[in-house]
């Protein structure tokens, strides 16, 4: 039997411990609808105003004082979430391949160093992003590649990799064997039981890292910042630019449509995830 003052106890603290973690995502929602455009922690009134601005279909706000205070460049903004988005994108597609074809080679194949190489996978998420990005910098540097956005893709599938291994790997673990000694037994070459039997059951793993290397690569910051060229701002380092300048109500409404994306996705994946389970 369940003892009352535990159960309410765990109810509490289950109760503290999300209010903990999602508070501050809270303030950032709410306060991006204040129209105080000097300090956002005294609130005025609800407006739209700081998401017109972004969205291109308003100029500038003013204050009861009458002094202007302009939103940030939307044609820069939106270039920068292009830029996200393409290296975003096209570091999904890569880790994805790399991370799944890594999980089915060591969980399917026997060679040498093979607990080594399991272990150096996990070495990238494990390392401090600052260390990583330094260490890639420096890197690019020694071989005389050019900082821009191809640097950045290199930097992300890096680490991504290794996100999409993690998953893929609890996926094929939990999977029968006999299923693939089954269809080789009926004559199917490699290729075919791979392609007809091992890659449907992985769907959901592959999936869901393909799915969290999108929302980390769209929220990378570090590892970016010293990796990127002058040419190739991506979403993070701008919110970071702005903040430097000091936190204005515009930061406040882009964050909260980053919130809103990393929802929607994960949401898509739960989505997708309970049809291929159906």
């Amino acid at each position: 039997m369940r003892n009352p003052l535990g159960w309410a106890a765990l109810t509490l603290f289950s109760l503290v411990f999300f209010l903990f973690i999602y508070a501050p995502l809270l303030v950032i929602i709410g306060y991006s609808f204040n129209s105080n455009p000097v300090n956002m922690m005294q609130w005025e009134h609800f407006t739209f105003d700081w998401y017109r601005g972004l969205l291109g279909l308003g100029e500038r706000a003013a204050d009861p004082n009458n002094r202007a205070v302009y939103v940030e460049s939307t044609e820069k903004m939106l270039a920068a979430l292009r830029t996200s988005l393409m290296v975003a994108g096209l570091s999904t597609t890569i880790s994805t391949v790399i991370g799944t074809a890594t999980a089915i080679a060591l969980a399917r194949y026997r060679f040498r160093a093979k607990g080594f190489y399991n272990g150096f996978l996990m070495l990238p998420m494990m390392m401090p992003d600052i260390v990583l990005g330094i260490g890639l910098l420096i890197f690019f540097v020694t071989v005389g590649i050019h900082l821009s956005m191809l640097t950045i893709i290199i930097g992300h599938c890096t680490f991504l990799s290794s996100y999409v291994f993690i998953i893929v790997q609890a996926r094929i673990a939990g999977l029968d064997p006999a299923l693939e000694e089954a269809s080789a037994d009926l004559g199917a070459s490699e290729w075919v039981t791979l392609r007809k039997v091992l890659l449907p059951q992985l769907a959901p793993g592959i999936l869901g890292g393909a799915l969290l290397a999108f929302v980390i690569s769209m929220d990378d910051l570090v590892i970016t910042y010293f990796v990127a060229g002058t040419d190739n701002t991506t979403l993070p380092v701008f919110i970071f630019g702005m903040v430097r300048r000091g936190v204005k109500p515009e930061i406040n409404a882009i964050a909260t449509l980053m919130i809103l994306t990393s929802v929607l996705i994960a949401a898509l994946g739960l989505w997708l995830r309970s049809r291929k389970a159906d």
